[in-house]
């Protein structure tokens, strides 16, 4: 069985630091990280555990990730699928107005 790689913000969040500076942390080689399809950057969670051991942060203002709310949510879905919903209100007017002479 695979074992599960942890992603940025996995390790964001279990580090308490943001992504970037995770990011920053598998640049300067700190942290070790693997590319899957020689893209996505994945962890292995036996070396966060270590590297959470050994890591001080330097201030103690961790980022927290931003909540994803309600109006996000809405946000992002109406972005997303404004085509769609513009599509069918415009297939219902058509409709609308062929089927009013019956």
């Amino acid at each position: 069985m695979a074992e599960k790689l942890l992603t940025v913000r996995d390790v964001s969040m279990l580090l308490g630091v943001s992504e970037k500076e995770v990011m920053d942390f598998v640049e300067s080689k700190q942290l070790a990280a693997y590319r899957v399809g020689g893209v996505y950057i994945r962890f292995k969670q036996e070396q966060i555990t270590e590297f959470k051991r050994a890591f001080k942060p330097v201030s103690k203002k961790a980022v927290a990730p931003h909540p994803y709310t309600l109006k996000d949510k809405l946000g992002d879905f109406l972005y997303f699928n404004d085509f769609y919903i513009l599509s069918i209100l415009i297939i219902a007017l058509v409709l609308v107005v062929i089927f009013q002479g019956y």
